[in-house]
């Protein structure tokens, strides 16, 4: 088949390079002249695991193509939204991008195409775009919702190998054409109404958000009764009704998809006149995670005279991460803190909502000398952060450090010399605000390791 593809973000950029993979022609779609004209050449603008190599050879063979042109875009006959809905203030989603994107294609569509969109959007947007298409088009334009499921640092898997696939559409024929995109897929394919499939998506991520913050708050309960989080979540996870995913007690979760979806998903519940008690409190135990891993940070860093937290958290200001940074503590003032990840998490460049530079901004605030590190993350952070000392590699972020913060759960932070770069270290002491140390018995080696939930 002939697909167009509208947004060359990471969710376009991964459906048509997959969808190439498989065969099909995929025709990629972007008003940015100069981010055309890189991925021609097979640049490809983010960090994904596999995606590079999907790019280049799908240009090789001539399957996938990008241009700026609308009218040799759309000459399709599945069309897939794939453009951002960015947070507003109040949480709501922002569909600015969606309705302008239909507006600029829709004098170009073929008769009768399928317009689908990918795109995260609130229940009731497909309704919405059907329509604005109505109003621009005698012919009969269908309109589908086919929401993604992609991790990032495992999008391209997650894309060629899904758990299941989800079709939201009103006619027959819209999921006829829709099966055939995916026909070589082997997962089971659930055939649902519009409204159903774009709820799908946000119940999926609320749903994983709220495993996360229910195992972080076990995992405070664990270092009050002496219990260890990693065995109570293995001993969850090993039941089948349960699972082990997402049941991993750390600082919190960040990125692109959950902040935003789970505050929509309370932002469409108010709108329909429900408070949804239990995702606030998700929201709400997220916020409050990081902060209390900083607190034990200040903690353990400061003498009991100096430390904000001696006289009890009572005499500690609000969480510097809400709202932004804040304050500043002058008990860490002249420290070196090394912190190792930028991105949300391992494995990807993304740093939207990260809390690592979070707490680089704070420890900045708090007059600390800050020098970080990540694999693929130190470009866009250098963007971002200022008044932070840039390592290239693990040994050169740790050097001369009072302490080391871990907030991703990166393979390579795991499996790298501990013993060698206690060496480097001023002070041993590991902050593991992911718990990726677990096994490495860095007490053996003499460190002070601090982590959640034991």
């Amino acid at each position: 088949m002939t697909i167009s593809i509208i947004g060359t973000g990471y969710v376009g950029l991964v459906t048509g390079a997959c969808l190439a993979f498989k065969g099909h022609r995929v025709v990629c779609l972007d008003i940015d002249a100069n981010k055309i004209e890189r991925l021609k050449k097979g640049i490809v603008p983010i960090f994904e695991p596999g995606l590079e190599d999907l790019v280049k050879s799908g240009v090789e063979s001539g399957l996938l193509s990008f241009t700026t042109d609308k009218a040799s875009a759309l000459d399709s006959q599945v069309v897939f939204l794939c453009v951002g809905t960015p947070a507003k203030e109040d949480g709501s989603a922002d569909l600015a991008y969606v309705f302008q994107a239909v507006d600029d294609i829709a004098p170009y569509l073929s008769d009768q195409s399928v317009v689908v969109s990918k795109s995260t959007v609130p229940v009731g947007t497909g309704e919405e775009i059907s329509k604005k298409l109505k109003v621009k088009r005698e012919k009969l334009i269908f309109v589908a919702s086919n929401p993604e499921f992609l991790r990032e640092g495992k999008a391209v898997d997650d894309f060629l190998n899904p758990d299941r696939i989800v079709i939201g559409a009103d006619e027959s024929d819209t999921f006829t054409i829709l099966k055939e995109v995916y026909k070589d897929f082997s997962c089971p394919i659930l055939e649902t109404s519009i409204k159903s499939a774009e709820m799908i998506k946000y119940a999926a991520n609320a749903f994983l958000a709220t495993k996360i913050s229910f195992i972080n708050e076990i995992a405070n309960i664990c270092e009050g009764v002496g219990a260890d989080v990693q065995a109570v979540s293995k001993g969850m996870g090993l039941d089948s009704r349960i699972g082990q995913a997402f049941l991993n007690a750390g600082i919190g979760y960040g990125g692109s998809c959950f902040p935003k979806d789970v505050r929509a998903l309370d932002q469409i519940a108010g709108m329909n006149g429900y408070d949804f008690k239990l995702l606030k409190a998700v929201i709400d135990v997220n916020a409050d995670q990081r902060w209390r891993f900083y607190k034990k940070i200040v903690k353990e860093l400061t003498t009991p005279s100096t430390s904000p937290l001696a006289g009890g958290d009572a005499e500690v200001d609000s969480p510097p991460f809400q709202g932004g940074v804040r304050g500043g503590c002058s008990c860490l003032k002249d420290k070196r803190i090394a912190i190792l990840g930028l991105a949300f998490k391992a494995g990807t460049d993304d740093i939207r909502e990260s809390i690592g530079i979070d707490y680089a901004r704070r420890l900045i605030k708090d007059g600390v000398d800050v020098v970080v590190h990540d694999t693929y993350a130190l470009g866009n952070a250098r963007a971002q952060l200022s008044g932070v000392e840039f390592a290239e590699s693990i040994a050169n972020a740790v050097k001369g450090s009072d302490a080391v913060i871990i907030t991703t759960d990166a393979q390579e932070y795991k499996s790298t010399d501990w013993k060698e770069l206690g060496e480097l270290m001023c002070q041993k002491v590991i902050f593991d605000g992911r718990n990726v140390l677990v096994v490495n018995n860095l007490e053996s080696l003499g460190f002070k390791y601090i982590r959640v939930g034991g």
